[in-house]
């Protein structure tokens, strides 16, 4: 099972991957998670108001980081605007012929507001899982392809939901982005995969994925399943989103986008290599400003054997 720890190389060169205003032009390195580096726990954290609107300004000494309650050193900080690989994982089941063109069209906004280095890819889902673009990234900034890629096939078929996510977690650790985030949506819930749920967070949990979940469910849907979108979400500190339009749905890729690029990396050395689950908590100083609500990854699994020294 793949742990939540990466290389410090690896966070390193995340921190360094882009600077405020300076657009990167070499790709990063794909980080090695069986390297001899001394390993870190690395945590997306984002950070609203009680509005839901972003606070990407706040400094490093706001910031404390707690691991199953014991509090932790950091040894990586960043709210840089750095790439990440994106993964689209999208239902192209028969029921979703009617929204096709809502779910172009929201895509197509989530890729221009996203940093114009970001990896993506997409992966079609109905009885089975396709890859619109087999074997290789677009890069964000290449809105036609990514059109291309999503108008090729024509749904049809039942929907194998757990089978995409499993492909999905095994496509984007494929990218040579450090870090990776799948954004699901579906119109229902599943009745065609092989893989089951229980599977399904196993590997995310143990996983250095943030997923996203939109479910675009109609009233009378009696497959939809929004506590699964939300479990698999809260999961790896994405969130979920119901939108009942294509408006609402056009905004929540538009926030993601906002979202990937707004918020912090914090990075510390894992405490034990004791191969359990650490729940993980990270506090903000709210200071004298308005009261903040702070998202990351509930916890990781720890690799087994002695610290790296």
């Amino acid at each position: 099972m793949r742990n939540f720890l990466v290389p410090f190389a690896a966070v390193v060169l995340l921190a360094g991957l882009a600077r405020p205003g300076v657009r990167a032009q070499e790709p990063a390195p794909k980080p090695s998670f069986h390297s001899a580096s001394t390993e870190l726990v690395v945590l997306p954290v984002t950070v609203t108001d009680t509005k839901g609107r972003f606070i990407s300004d706040l400094a490093r000494d706001r910031f404390t980081v707690y691991d199953n309650d014991r509090r932790q050193e950091m040894a990586l900080f960043t709210n840089e605007d750095t790439p990440v690989t994106v993964g689209l994982v999208v239902d192209n089941s028969g029921s979703m012929r009617p929204k096709v063109g809502e779910v172009v069209a929201a895509s197509l906004a989530f890729a221009r507001i996203s940093n114009p280095q970001d990896e993506l890819f997409t992966l079609e889902f109905s009885d089975d899982v396709q890859d619109a673009n087999p074997g290789r990234q677009l890069l964000a900034d290449d809105v036609e392809s990514l059109r291309t890629s999503l108008t090729a096939s024509l749904p049809d078929g039942r929907t194998a939901l757990y089978d995409a996510l499993i492909a999905g977690l095994d496509r984007v650790n494929a990218g040579n982005r450090a870090r990776r985030v799948l954004i699901l949506i579906s119109d229902g819930g599943d009745n065609a995969s092989t893989a089951t749920l229980a599977e399904v967070l196993a590997r995310a949990r143990a996983s250095n994925v943030t997923i996203y979940t939109i479910g675009l469910f109609d009233s009378d849907d009696r497959d939809s399943n929004p506590r699964v979108l939300k479990s698999i979400a809260q999961t790896t500190g994405g969130e979920r989103f119901l939108p009942a339009s294509p408006g609402p749905l056009l905004t929540a890729c538009e926030r993601i986008a906002r979202e990937i690029r707004s918020g912090y990396t914090i990075g510390y050395a894992p405490p034990d290599r004791d191969g359990r689950y650490h729940r993980v908590r990270v506090e903000v100083a709210r200071g004298d400003g308005p009261k903040m609500i702070t998202r990351t990854r509930p916890g990781y699994f720890a690799a087994a054997g002695p610290v790296p020294q």
